[in-house]
């Protein structure tokens, strides 16, 4: 790593806390009135724009973008990618203020103390448990989801019913509905390469690569995937700007009564036997642990120890010792 992308830890956590520690958060709404109703995409596009107008000593002279950004009680959280970092930010409602760190109130622990001790929501019990992971391909914590899931969908695969799902809409341009379809039908007709085409996938993308090297039948999934683009009107809802989420983000129906039943919201959303259930840390060992407790008995693979560090998002093969609570989504 260059010496001025290791510089670019110091904006968004030091520059804009030293303003917060000089009594001003950054104001960034341009024009806007009061009575103007701004949605995300607006929001992250004022937050985007004022970064790269002054990037000289906010974001050490490289240029910003928006991976994602979720409403979080009454602001949104924003995750920004400067250079080859990425940065959680958080923002006002009304397009104001931009602070960097935001501190939950109602809990007595400090930022230090929350992660890998949150509580996951009690599964009901199943002969052999049903895992869905919901994600949105390009999804940069979607991905650190899909890695995980991995190595234990590879240990649990005949004892459980395990797949991944697919968001309802789309943040990451046409080619996150290409692969979405792509993943879908490679589950649906030769699932048994499943595993090995998303190992592959995972680490850099090269989606052309992995096809070949997992011996993909092209055809067989080219025609699952205009049957299904016919069934669920997946390019129609693409070109037709009017059906989009908010207007902003692509509807992708593929598994829409899927999303609606289980209230999903955002990539990525983890649900056993019909129960939404928090990660935490994203780590194949702990997920494996909530996995093998929805078990009537357990099998003997669950006495097996995985990886207990997380993988990192986005592309790649490194892991991270802090584990990771990022999401894409509204």
């Amino acid at each position: 790593m260059s010496n001025k992308f290791g510089k670019i830890l110091i904006p968004l956590a030091i520059v804009i806390a030293g303003l917060l520690v000089a009594g001003a958060l950054i104001y960034i709404n341009q024009g806007k009135t009061e009575k103007e109703a701004l949605t995300s995409q607006q929001i992250g596009e004022m937050v985007i724009n004022y970064i790269n107008a002054n990037k000289d000593t906010v974001a050490g002279g490289l240029t910003a973008s928006l991976s994602s950004i979720a409403e979080e009680g009454e602001i949104y959280k924003i995750k920004l990618k400067i250079g080859e970092k990425e940065y959680d930010s958080y923002v006002t409602k009304d397009g104001k203020f931009l602070f960097p760190q935001a501190y939950d109130l109602s809990t007595t622990s400090s930022p230090s103390q929350t992660g890998e001790n949150n509580e996951t929501a009690e599964v009901p019990k199943k002969d052999k448990p049903d895992v869905k992971l919901f994600v949105m391909s390009y999804c940069p914590y979607g991905l650190q989801a899909q890695k995980m899931f991995l190595p234990v969908y590879e240990l649990l695969k005949n004892k459980a019913e395990m797949g991944v799902y697919f968001v309802d809409y789309i943040m990451h341009e046409k080619q996150e509905i290409d692969e979405n379809l792509r993943q879908y039908c490679i589950q649906k007709e030769e699932k048994e390469k499943y595993g090995d085409y998303l190992s592959c996938f995972v680490k850099d993308g090269d989606f052309e690569k992995c096809l070949s090297e997992t011996n993909i039948d092209r055809e067989k999934m080219g025609n699952c995937i205009s049957e299904t683009d016919k069934e669920f009107n997946v390019t129609a809802l693409y070109n037709d700007k009017n059906a989009w989420l908010n207007g902003q983000f692509p509807k992708f129906n593929v598994h829409n009564d899927l999303n609606e039943q289980y209230g999903v919201g955002g990539s990525p959303t983890i649900v056993i036997n019909d129960t939404v259930v928090d990660v935490s840390p994203r780590s194949p060992e702990k997920f494996k642990e909530i996995i093998c407790q929805a078990f009537n008995s357990p099998p003997e693979e669950c006495s097996q120890t995985l990886s207990s560090d997380s993988p990192t998002s986005g592309f790649g093969i490194g892991t991270e010792s802090s584990g990771s609570s990022g999401g894409c989504g509204q």
